[in-house]
This record gives C-alpha cells, sequence and structure tokens, in this order.
C-alpha cells in the first residue's frame, strides 16, 4: 500500500471480492460533516486528495474524483491524472457520470452511513437509467483494504460552561420539545456533530479544528434525551452537566434504538441525517418527518452572550495578526522566509494569547501561485518562499472557548505590480460594497452576492466559491444554513444574530491569488422615514488591509472614507493590546488613505 496506485488496485480487488462493480467513496463521515475525524478520512487514503470535499467513484476501468472550484488546481497537484479523471462540480455529479460509465446490469456499491437520502434516490435512478443498480455494503470496501486506518478518536467530552453558552442545555432541550409539540412530533433524532454540542453544551477533540464530539442523540417531547457516545468519553463532571434528564448510552447502540422508535412521531433532517438512519426508522415502523434538525437556526441565530464572547475572541484574535503582519512587514523583506514559517509564526502569536484551544482550520498560507489555489494547503513539497514582488495569502482562524474566528488578509511584499494592485482594489472595492449593505428582513444571502462581485464582473472577472458562509461560537467555522452565494446555497433568509463571513477573492493561475475576509454580525438597521424593517452588517474583524496593495483612485468618496473608518476601529480595538514596535506599526498601517 506504499503507493496510491496500489490502494487503487486493492480496492479494486475487494470490490471483486464484495461482488460489485463499483464504488462511491465521499469525503464525510456518518454525520455528513465536513471536516472528519483520522478514520473517517478515506478520500484523502484512497487518492492523495488533502481538501476538505469530494467524492471519488471507482469502476472497474476508470475511477474519476469530483470536486468544486475552490480544488480545480489542488486536485491535480495531488491526485495523480494517470489513474483518476478530474471531474468539476455543480458542472456534472456522480449520478451523471456514473449514468455515462457504469456498466449495464452493474452493481455500483455504497455505504449508506456515508450518504444522504436524497443522494441515494438520484443515483438509483441514474443508474436504472443506465439498467445497472446502487447496492448498500455491509462492510466498507475502503477499511477493508485499509490495513493500518485510525481508531475513532477516544478523548473526553467537555463542559461548555453556560458563561460562553448564554443559555443552559437544559432549557435548549424544552426549547426543542417546544418544537416537537408544534409538529405534532414525539422525538428528533441529531445526527449532527454540532449540532449536538450546542444543543447539549459539550464539546471535543474527535474532529481537528473543530471542538466536537462524536455522539448521537434523540431528543424527546418530554425534553429528555438519550446520548450515544463511547462509554470511555465520559466523566463525572460530564455527566452531572447533562443531568438524569439525559439517558446515557453507548454510541454503538444508535442503529438498535432507532429501529424501537416503533409507532413513534420521529424528526429526521434529510440534509443532515444519513440514510442509513431512514432506513433503520423505517424499518423499525417509526413515522418519519422530513424536517430541518431544529437545532440548526437557534444554533445560527447567536444570543447576547455568544455575540459578546465572539467579539472579545475577535478582539484577542486580531492583536495575535496584527502581531504576525508586523513581524511579516520586518523580516519578509529580508528574504529566507517560506510559506511554512509565516504559518508557524502566526499559530504561535495566537498561542501567546494563552486562550487558543486550535486552529479553526489548517491555516491557508499561500505565497506567489500558491494563494491562487483557494484552498491550499502547504506542505513540504510546495512550500515556496514569500519573495519580494508578490502577494502572500493567509487565511486563518483559531478556535477560543467565547469564539471562532475565521480572517483572510493578502499581504504586498516589496513593491506589487499595477495590475495586482488594481486587483485588489476591485476585490476590496466588492468587500466593501457587501458592508455597507442595507437590505429588508427576509433577504437571502444569494440576493446580495452580486455586491461583492460587481466591481470584478464589470472587469470579466470572477472567483470560484461563494462569498460568505456562516460561523459557529466556539464549533465548526462553516456553519449552515446561512450563506451569501449564488450557488451551493445561499436561500437562507439572513436574520439578526446570525455571523457570516464575507470573503470576495480573485485568482490568477499560476501566479497570485487575492482575498480580503472579515467576519460580520446580521443586525437591525433603523432607517429613518422607512417603511421596512431592515438589516445590515456589524463589522466583527479587526486587523489592518494592506493599504500598499490599494489604488485609492479607484476608490469612491464613500469607499475611501470606510476604509478610513475600519482603520480607525482597527486602531481603537487592537492598538491598547500592542506595544513598542508593534504599536507603531499598527499606527502608521492604519493611517488615511
Amino acid at each position: 500500500m506504499s503507493s496510491y496506485e496500489d490502494r487503487l488496485k486493492a480496492l479494486r480487488a475487494q470490490l471483486v471480492r464484495q461482488k460489485l462493480d463499483g464504488f462511491v467513496v465521499p469525503l464525510t463521515d456518518e454525520h455528513m460533516s465536513e471536516y472528519v475525524g483520522a478514520y473517517a478520512q478515506r478520500l484523502a487514503w484512497l487518492t492523495g486528495f488533502q481538501g476538505s470535499a469530494g467524492s471519488a467513484v471507482v469502476l472497474p476501468e476508470a475511477a474519476a474524483i469530483f470536486v468544486d472550484g475552490r480544488y480545480t488546481l489542488q486536485v491535480r497537484e495531488q491526485v495523480d491524472g494517470a489513474h483518476w479523471q478530474y471531474q468539476s462540480v455543480p458542472q456534472t455529479s456522480i449520478a451523471a457520470w456514473l449514468k455515462d460509465h457504469a456498466g449495464e446490469g452493474a452493481r455500483i456499491g455504497y455505504d449508506s452511513w456515508l450518504h444522504t437520502r436524497a443522494w441515494v434516490k438520484q443515483a438509483t435512478q441514474a443508474l436504472a437509467d443506465k439498467g445497472a443498480e446502487l447496492v448498500a455494503v455491509d462492510t466498507n470496501p475502503v477499511d477493508a483494504v485499509w490495513p493500518d486506518r485510525p481508531a475513532p478518536s477516544d478523548a473526553k467530552l467537555v463542559v461548555h460552561e453556560d458563561r460562553y453558552a448564554g443559555k443552559n442545555a437544559a432549557e435548549k432541550r424544552a426549547d426543542i420539545a417546544d418544537w416537537l409539540v408544534s409538529k405534532k412530533a414525539d422525538a428528533a433524532v441529531l445526527s449532527a456533530l454540532d449540532s449536538i454540542a450546542w444543543a447539549f453544551n459539550i464539546r471535543g477533540k474527535d474532529v481537528e479544528r473543530t471542538p466536537v464530539a462524536l455522539a448521537y442523540a434523540i431528543v424527546h417531547a418530554d425534553a429528555t434525551a438519550d446520548l450515544y457516545v463511547a462509554p470511555e468519553k465520559m466523566d463525572e463532571a460530564v455527566a452531572k452537566h447533562l443531568g438524569n434528564a439525559v439517558r446515557i448510552h453507548d454510541r454503538a447502540a444508535f442503529a438498535d434504538a432507532l429501529a424501537a422508535l416503533s409507532g413513534k412521531s420521529v424528526v429526521a433532517d434529510p440534509e443532515r441525517a444519513v440514510a442509513a438512519i431512514f432506513e433503520a426508522l423505517d424499518a423499525g415502523g417509526a413515522q418519519i418527518l422530513s424536517l430541518r434538525d431544529p437545532v440548526v437556526l437557534p444554533k445560527a441565530i447567536k444570543n447576547d452572550t455568544e455575540i459578546a464572547g465572539h467579539k472579545a475572541a475577535q478582539a484577542r484574535d486580531g492583536a495575535a495578526l496584527s502581531r504576525f503582519l508586523h513581524w511579516i512587514a520586518v523580516e519578509a523583506p529580508k528574504g529566507g522566509l517560506d510559506e511554512m514559517s509565516a504559518a508557524d509564526r502566526l499559530e504561535a502569536f495566537r498561542q501567546d494569547t494563552g486562550l487558543l484551544q486550535d486552529l479553526s482550520f489548517d491555516t491557508i498560507s499561500g505565497a506567489g501561485p500558491n494563494g491562487a489555489v483557494v484552498h491550499y494547503k502547504v506542505e513540504e513539497k510546495t512550500n515556496r518562499p514569500i519573495e519580494t514582488g508578490s502577494f502572500y495569502l493567509v487565511d486563518s482562524g483559531g478556535q477560543y472557548r467565547d469564539g471562532t474566528t475565521d480572517v483572510t488578509r493578502t499581504i504586498a511584499i516589496g513593491t506589487p505590480s499595477e495590475e495586482m494592485k488594481q486587483r485588489f482594489t476591485l476585490v476590496l472595492k466588492g468587500h466593501i460594497a457587501l458592508a455597507r449593505a442595507v437590505f429588508p428582513v427576509g433577504t437571502r444571502g444569494g440576493q446580495l452576492d452580486v455586491l461583492a462581485r460587481q466591481y470584478l464582473w464589470a472587469q470579466g472577472l470572477d472567483y470560484a466559491h461563494g462569498t460568505g458562509h456562516g460561523v459557529g461560537s466556539f464549533l465548526s467555522v462553516h456553519e449552515g444554513p446561512q450563506r451569501i452565494a449564488t450557488f451551493g446555497g445561499g436561500d437562507e433568509p439572513l436574520v439578526a444574530g446570525m455571523i457570516l463571513s464575507n470573503e470576495p477573492g480573485y485568482y490568477k493561475t499560476g501566479e497570485y491569488g487575492i482575498r480580503i475576509e472579515n467576519l460580520v454580525l446580521v443586525e437591525e438597521r433603523a432607517i429613518a422615514g422607512g417603511e421596512k424593517p431592515m438589516l445590515g452588517f456589524e463589522t466583527l474583524t479587526f486587523a489592518p488591509i494592506d493599504r500598499n496593495a490599494i489604488v485609492t483612485d479607484l476608490l469612491d468618496a464613500g469607499e475611501r472614507a470606510w476604509v478610513d473608518a475600519y482603520h480607525a476601529q482597527v486602531l481603537a480595538v487592537v492598538g491598547p493590546q500592542l506595544d513598542g514596535e508593534a504599536l507603531a506599526w499598527l499606527q502608521a498601517a492604519c493611517a488615511a488613505l
């Protein structure tokens, strides 16, 4: 198994043993997580792909890997095109590809614990049109040939204290129970890890960069709950925190518990619960209500305590990032820095706060052409020096008990070209347009996306990712349901209390990348003489935007005023946390345009 070619051959041999003509390998786990534990990194093990979203299909004579526009460059660098066809979504899909490539009468395997019911239906129909069938497996064939597959984490659960949560777990269960009564339902299945973490005010260390624990839960209309978690993950403090109204079971007992809900009206989320959960409920005779997980929206709408905590985390994180920006301004012109050393130094500045629990994702540290790889992950073999006359893009964040941060800055090393500065300014204009947006209650994120793209579009330019994603409260850095995007979501109405990113970008393949990202809070806006309730954004992230990359003449008076006001806020929030040369640098970096 020393090469990815060997692994592909081994999987094909295993498919023959399981009497299958193909298999689908998604990058997810039994909880439909975006970021997964090492034990669930099947796609990476099989193909070498290190991105956070993708899928693969293996047939006897062909294999394909499916990624979206964020990973167009990365997949070609990490996955061997001699063995894998590169497929772009949403332009194509696994179902469409299988319809074209599966043989007549083929049996295509899938793991029902790793796919949604909607995907199973779509793929089943596509294969039926070809005279082939989709077959659920009892044993995942990748697991069968992965000799050193890691075991799931056995890290202990930890209590997320009320002083950070702002609402105790019993109150949250009572709210879920009231919702169940309103839907005439007896219980709700919670399988999304961040939903369970939020509802029970617990956190964990089972997934790198996301403080969640591997568990399932069933919450009942009487406000009691059953939590399914490996026994070794519990301790006395967590048991006391959960109380007698939460019954604890081994995680392995969850499937049987679903089958035992006979005659009950049970809510399961078709987007977040895997097909196997629906199949177990069906088999047990439960009446299934396909409704959104009742935790999703309350989790997205932050309470006052969570908002205050997030602002405290942002102020702390902004100071760490500003120290880093000062450091790189001093050290980069000397030469000798590279992507890895810069990322390590940035993490060290965050560690110096004494409150960092983890990074919120692997730092994207992209110098020159690597900055054009949207979700670039630096490795020894790709590590580039940070060179004069280039852009250095750094997208990073921290997990603190009071909040989760995510911020991108693009830094001009030396003197950038006029084209680089012009395109940086176009991205900045889009960022400002979104930051200043005022919109009626009920507006969806997708309706705002064009604000950030308009100046790039006017020059025949664009970027292949969404403009904004939701962010959790000491939880996932990518949190739904809110998004600012015209594809892959963006149809959720924005509500006061939601936190999103504002991150337009531009990427010139082989040369440089640009992204400017702050987090923003949706807030109510009173408009004098207005007739409708309105919303806007409060910017939460505070770190300088590189003035050396801005073509000031391309900004109108209002945009220049926004930049100056933003930098004045940065100085007010971050300045008191710095001293000496770092403070002097910050004052210069925040000077009026």
